[in-house]
């Protein structure tokens, strides 16, 4: 047990003091402080916020600027609408120069017509908000046209109360549906992206200790199957730590970011209302998820003598996450439709299929429980084939790029 300890050691403190994990685990971090910042760094950049936020209007009606004033100030917008004198040709030469960002033609010629002229017709932030209250004052006077008071134009535009009800007992409502779908999402995204980087780390750590040798020394001092699971539980064990990581750098950002935008990413994405039972099937499906995966790394890893040759190896692997992910993905919107049911139970892509599940439906417990089953009866079965399959492979050399290989490292293990 002490050889296992050393190993499970020196794979996680190894990994752990490498360029490439600081690196990753800097640029993730500091990405997560920057986006939830976004708006203030944008804010900065622009400058005055109040010269940003003042519409230049062209009207001949002081009539619409009173009204377009007021349905800025019962739509709560930061935008303030002021008459201005200049020419069109003197606003748009404002306009590039960066003295404005925007102007507004308002004409009322038995119809209200409106041009909003900006720097680039892709902003549409600004552009949107003008655009609304424009259309406002157009149904405000055509009912004054129509000879409609106040509370027939209300009930003109009232919304009709639409209520979506599913028969199935394993259905959430709408409202639940759009709590849990951001939160299901990114931990799906979290999953998808552990069991294709850690796995693959471990394969690239078996072939470069065959390809320098260093292998040769190890399993003369320690069996190549404990050799194998202390490589997988110490990269499992740093893979945990990095996500913790990522996770509190998530949080502190968005909690120390101070702006409504960001404080209002916990509700839209479901964090404030999730069920308890949701992160730990999202701990427990990382989990499983990536053992199943990492013994399978290993077994692959332990097959090439070359670093090189790892990737092509590992293709079949990546391409069952691959399909695992696409259906997860697309499950988001069908979370009940029966290949996605259907797949939740296949081993390889029960981490993110039956996660997506437990996160969108409420499902008897019994379903959730049988995949864990079969996954732990996977990763049994796979443990024992693929220490078969190590104990020879980490003793073969020279050039192996076939699955073929197997056989002969079952064999060869066999002699050993």
């Amino acid at each position: 047990m002490h050889s296992f300890w050393i190993i499970f050691k020196q794979a996680f403190i190894t990994k752990a003091r490498t360029k490439s994990f600081l690196i990753t685990t800097g640029v993730v971090v500091a990405a997560f402080f920057l986006l939830a910042n976004i708006s203030n760094i944008i804010a900065i950049f622009n400058g005055d916020e109040n010269e940003e936020n003042t519409l230049h209007v062209v009207s001949e009606n002081p009539a619409l600027l009173e009204n377009l004033q007021a349905q800025l100030v019962l739509m709560n917008s930061e935008t303030e609408a002021v008459p201005t004198y200049l020419t069109e040709a003197e606003l748009q030469k404002s306009i590039t120069e960066g003295t404005i960002d925007d102007y507004l033609v308002l004409m009322l010629d038995g119809q209200l017509s409106a041009r909003y002229v900006s720097e680039s017709a892709n902003e549409m932030g600004g552009g949107a908000e003008i655009e609304n209250a424009v259309q406002a004052i157009h149904t405000a006077i055509t009912a004054e046209s129509l000879g409609l008071n106040d509370g027939q134009v209300g009930q003109l535009f009232m919304p009709v109360e639409f209520e979506r009800q599913a028969v199935s007992e394993s259905s959430k409502s709408q409202e639940e549906l759009s709590q849990a779908r951001g939160l299901v999402y990114v931990l799906i995204m979290l999953i998808y992206v552990a069991v294709i980087y850690y796995p693959n780390m471990i394969a690239m750590e078996v072939a470069t200790e065959k390809s320098s040798r260093v292998m040769e020394i190890l399993i003369s001092s320690v069996s190549p199957v404990k050799h194998m699971f202390a490589k997988i539980a110490g990269i499992g064990s740093l893979g945990i730590l990095q996500m913790m990581i990522f996770g509190l750098a998530g949080y502190f950002a968005i909690q120390t970011a101070g702006t409504d935008l960001t404080k209002g990413v916990f509700s839209v994405m479901g964090f404030s209302e999730v069920k308890i039972s949701t992160f730990l099937f999202a701990i427990l499906f990382f989990l499983l998820g990536y053992f199943l995966y990492a013994v399978l790394a290993a077994l692959l890893g332990s097959l090439v003598s070359r670093t090189e040759d790892v990737q092509q190896l590992m293709l079949p692997m990546m391409i069952l996450i691959i399909i695992g992910s696409l259906i997860a993905f697309s499950g988001i919107s069908v979370p009940e439709a029966s290949y996605v049911t259907i797949s939740s139970y296949i081993p390889f892509f029960a981490p993110l299929v039956m996660f997506l599940r437990v996160g969108m439906l409420d499902l008897s417990l019994w379903e959730p429980l049988l995949s864990i089953g079969i996954m732990l009866l996977t990763i049994g079965i796979l443990g024992w084939f693929g220490a078969r399959v190590y104990r020879g492979g980490v003793l073969m050399y020279g050039s192996s790029q076939s699955l073929k290989d197997i056989r002969k490292a079952i064999h060869l293990g066999n002699k050993k």
